[in-house]
């Protein structure tokens, strides 16, 4: 019984996904960024009103933000506050991070991608990721591989039985 109460603490950390972004881009790094955020907002993606499909991450003066992301406000809790679901979110690295980020996509063409949006203990983590861009013909020979392995899958299955 505690084994499935663990599955179901483990699911609900996590808020939003970006799935699109492992089809378009080949995904290097990985980092862990905090996000600084409005009250209204937590409130929002305790409810799991976020989308984080069309964000992309920006550098500015030195500093790292998720622009574009959606958070929906809800209607009881901001009746006094103006709410803009797709403001300019500030992310926080550490400084050695940022250096590392900024020098890949100034000098090695990368670009940052939003991957997902979770819980840590009682903090809001965004998983961003240093990226390339994938071709259309890079796209079809993943979709490729990914659909050999599905049949291997079904072949290896049927074998044992």
């Amino acid at each position: 019984m505690s084994g499935n109460n663990n599955k179901q603490a483990i699911k609900s950390t996590v808020i939003a996904v970006n799935k699109r972004a492992s089809h378009d881009y080949f995904l290097e790094q990985h980092f862990e960024a905090g996000i600084s955020l409005q009250g209204w907002e937590v409130k929002a993606l305790r409810a799991g009103r976020a989308s984080i499909v069309d964000g992309y991450v920006t550098i500015k003066k030195g500093e790292i933000y998720l622009i574009g992301a959606n958070i929906t406000p809800l209607d009881q809790a901001c009746t006094h506050v103006i709410c803009d679901p797709t403001r300019t979110r500030k992310l926080l690295l550490n400084r050695r991070e940022i250096d590392k980020l900024i020098g890949s996509v100034e000098r090695a063409g990368y670009t940052i991608v939003p991957l997902k949006l979770y819980w840590k203990k009682s903090l809001v983590k965004l998983e961003i990721s240093l990226a390339r861009g994938k071709q259309t013909h890079d796209k079809r020979d993943s979709i490729k591989e990914r659909e050999w392995k599905r049949d291997q899958a079904r072949v290896m299955k049927k074998s044992i039985r």
